[in-house]
């Protein structure tokens, strides 16, 4: 099977994992109690308007105020030129507003807000503030545009306002289907738009869809052989969804009854550990390491054990090659984005950099999330960027070390006793105590009773007071408390 999409349900999540060729390529994971805001519609409230940002915090419900641009309120942008009024004059505190949620909140920051709305439905995406009509630029024959611009125009109501965009999958579509969603769309508005007059600012107005059913609407492709779900009622869900919405995948959609669970039948557990370590093995022997920070993401490849090839040049280009292929499906895997480093393994050939180069575009045209790759730097590195749209598959299913706090490495067993002379000494001089009592982990009173026992012995001579120590088998490495008796 070409392409296949499972479906794992329960009550307190939805994870979807997209294959190709059998191997697992994209990983979606929605829980229920953090689902995400992108596309949702509220009626906000604005509390803060900050004119040297040309921006503004609007209430919309969440823990955290989320931030709207000058660059996306739509009084600014219509009629395709920016106004000249700043912010100040457009927006003011207490003010309700009608605002859609483009980007998740991501770490501390909130979410980002766009004053123009839009719908999307399974062909057509709504456009109510605007009157323009748009075509995805996927649809490249410029007769094809033409004509699907002309059947829209027809289709549409008398009175409709708005514009459309037409998506891609809109080629394929009938008539009766296209009248669908613009009869969906439109009446969707207009319950919108009554609520947003009924409540109270902040309130939410619209919610997306959930996962299950975005994957019938943007996840499914012509090569989709099978969409299995292992939910009876998620199922039965997403079956009323197809037969209104996608007709054509009606057929392909199915209730996985199995005795193993769903996700063991393609490996899917397995890879979802693998998508979270921080080392990637290559078949050649050659493997990745890839970092996460908060500014960028790096992505270093070595060649480890490989030693094939007719030369030292040949390795290191064959590992390179690979590498541009396994880190394609790395990006894709682990929903990575913003800036993306990738430092392949040197390379003094140009043939050969300009073939690995080719090699990344190439794998990475599956890719569905906007991506650019600005080619090698001067110092031999690989610059790209690729939409932030969601958080990283780590950042869903992990938190920070509580044990290192998210550094990766911890302090020395001495460098902690050093630290705690260094206390010990300071609370003398403050506290007339009759004992120190030090409160540690099994590593660090080791330490003091074996290479540090002399330098403890020094201390206590030098202060005239005991000093204890006592084991607490909970503590963590950097853990201490001194305790005064």
């Amino acid at each position: 099977m070409a392409h296949e999409i499972l479906i794992n349900v329960t009550p307190q999540e939805t994870r979807v994992a997209m294959l190709e060729q059998g191997v697992v390529q994209e990983l979606h994971v929605e829980r229920s109690s953090a689902r995400g805001l992108v596309g949702n519609i509220y009626l906000g409230r604005v509390a803060r308007v900050l004119p040297g940002m040309q921006s503004a915090f609007v209430e919309i419900g969440l823990e955290r105020a989320a931030f709207l641009h000058i660059a996306d309120i739509w009084e600014h942008r219509q009629n395709g030129t920016a106004s000249e009024r700043p912010i100040e004059r457009i927006l003011h505190e207490g003010q309700s507003l009608l605002v859609q949620v483009i980007k998740d909140p991501i770490g501390t920051k909130g979410a980002r807000l766009s004053t123009q709305v839009s719908l999307a439905g399974r062909l057509l995406v709504y456009l109510p503030q605007d009157s323009h009509i748009g075509i995805s630029q996927r649809i490249e024959d410029e007769a094809e545009r033409e004509m699907l611009r002309d059947k829209l125009v027809t289709l549409l109501p008398e009175g409709v306002a708005g514009g459309f965009i037409i998506r891609t999958m809109a080629e394929a579509a009938s008539e009766r289907e296209m009248a669908a969603d613009i009869e969906y769309l439109t009446k969707l508005w207009r319950d919108l738009t009554l609520r947003a007059g009924e409540v109270p600012a902040p309130a939410p107005l619209y919610q997306d869809l959930s996962l299950a059913q975005r994957v019938l609407r943007d996840m499914t492709v012509d090569d989709t052989a099978r969409v299995v779900v292992d939910s009876r009622e998620t199922f039965a869900r997403m079956f009323d969804f197809a037969r209104q919405y996608t007709p054509a995948l009606v057929e392909r959609l199915s209730h996985y009854q199995g005795d193993r669970p769903l996700f063991d039948t393609g490996n899917v557990e397995e890879e979802i550990e693998k998508a979270l370590a921080r080392r990637v093995e290559l078949k050649s022997g050659g493997y990745l390491i890839i970092d996460q920070t908060e500014a960028l993401t790096t992505i270093d490849v070595n060649t480890g054990g490989f030693v094939g090839g007719r030369s030292f040049d040949d390795t290191i280009f064959k590992t390179n090659l690979e590498a541009a292929q396994v880190i394609a499906r790395q990006l894709r895997l682990r929903n990575l984005g913003g800036i993306i480093i990738i430092d392949f393994i040197d390379m003094e050939n140009a043939d050969h950099r300009a073939a690995v180069l080719a090699e990344l575009d190439r794998a990475l045209e599956r890719d569905r999330t906007r991506l650019t790759v600005n080619g090698f730097t001067q110092l031999g590195l690989v610059e790209m960027t690729r939409k932030r749209t969601r958080e990283s598959l780590a950042h869903i299913l992990c938190q920070p070390c509580p044990v290192c706090d998210g550094r990766g490495q911890l302090k020395t067993a001495q460098t902690v006793c050093y630290e705690i002379l260094r206390e010990i000494l300071r609370e003398s001089k403050q506290f007339n105590a009759r004992e120190f009592r030090i409160l540690a982990s099994q590593a660090v009173i080791d330490m003091f009773l074996d290479e540090e026992s002399q330098s403890l012995a020094q201390l206590g001579d030098f202060i005239g007071k005991p000093i204890s120590l006592q084991v607490e088998s909970v503590y963590s490495q950097e853990q201490y408390d001194i305790v005064l008796i």
